[in-house]
């Protein structure tokens, strides 16, 4: 970083470790020592403003149920009833070095965000289209492989290229200055509208009795105390339903069905066939799209809080993916050219 003297900064780095301990140690100590760095190095000389991405784990969306919509204010998940939430670290870190260094930060709590990045661990676009393709090769039918109950439950998702557009403008914002930001499309989206839409890009059907058919693949998790339950007495839900243990329910648990060699061959002979990367399905994150469409609870973020700092930004989800499939297809990643793209 030698003779390097910013005065705007993005902090989007993460490591992915096997425990919520290790998460909170390796990145904050991460994001640490990349100030420090700054500091040792006269980089920050300059220095205006950080901005540090992190996501609605926030919320504890990883651990069941929250409260909806989740909006910035809402308390951190904090304590020993409570794992390790590196988010958390994180900020502490960036709030102190802010005031010790006299310049101003900005956090950003995107989610399920919709993108093209090769290799990245929490990639739902690559997943999608391998899952749709390899389907569409076998018999055109295309299955919804998560819960029953989350298909119609509803989401909010963040395009990649929004949340670019979002920093831009945070960065920079005085009335963004020190605060932190919920950032989604603005629409709010449920698989039940946009299964049939992935359906109909891939040219596949889907089953009529997708979620009462044999699948020997299912699976289902229970999971700890829902976020929600942080709350329970303050919001009049004490006792009731929404503070039981929340599931992740996969009618395809793709994490198996991805270790399928007959699976992983129709793949490898669609790649080879159409010229795409072999080593996508590999890079695919199996695992996290698992969960993404396992869940049985709804994530619902707000966005009223950038609306009312400015920012008007606003992306269609189902449009912001398609968008993403055919990127893929025109650098012959994961997706098939079609006569549309």
């Amino acid at each position: 970083m030698k003779g390097v003297e910013a005065e705007y900064l993005f902090f989007a780095a993460y490591i992915q470790k096997e425990s919520e301990q290790e998460s909170w140690d390796v990145n904050g100590t991460l994001l640490e020592n990349f100030l420090e760095a700054l500091k040792i190095t006269g980089a920050n000389k300059k220095l205006k403003r950080v901005l540090l991405v992190t996501g609605a784990k926030q919320y504890g969306v990883h651990l069941g149920q929250a409260k909806n919509p989740m909006e910035e204010s809402d308390p951190w998940l904090t304590g020993s009833e409570w794992p390790p939430n590196f988010y958390y670290n994180q900020q502490e870190i960036l709030k102190k070095q802010a005031a010790d260094g006299g310049w101003e930060w900005v956090v950003t709590y995107p989610n399920d965000v919709i993108g093209m990045a090769r290799g990245n661990f929490m990639n739902l676009s690559t997943s999608l289209g391998i899952y749709a393709a390899i389907n569409k090769e076998i018999n055109q039918e295309l299955p919804f492989p998560g819960a029953e109950t989350f298909y119609t439950r509803f989401d909010t998702f963040t395009s990649s290229k929004l949340h670019a557009k979002f920093a831009l403008w945070a960065i920079l914002a005085p009335k963004a200055a020190n605060r932190a930001f919920n950032v989604v499309n603005g629409d709010v989206q449920s698989w039940q509208n946009l299964w049939p839409k992935l359906a109909a890009r891939f040219k596949c059907k889907i089953p009529a009795d997708q979620f009462t058919r044999p699948s020997p693949l299912a699976s289902s998790t229970t999971l700890s105390r829902p976020p929600i339950d942080a709350l329970a007495s303050e919001i009049g839900l004490k006792g009731t339903a929404a503070v039981k243990p929340s599931t992740l329910e996969q009618r395809i648990k793709l994490s198996e069905w991805s270790k399928d060699e007959k699976v992983k061959k129709v793949w490898n002979d669609i790649a080879a066939r159409e010229g795409l990367e072999q080593k996508a399905f590999e890079q695919a994150t199996w695992e996290f799209l698992d969960f993404v469409l396992g869940r049985n609870y709804d994530v619902v973020l707000n966005m009223t809080e950038a609306r009312k700092m400015g920012f008007e930004g606003f992306v269609d989800t189902w449009e912001a993916l398609d968008e993403t499939f055919i990127r893929s297809s025109r650098r012959r990643g994961y997706c098939r050219r079609s006569s549309s793209d």
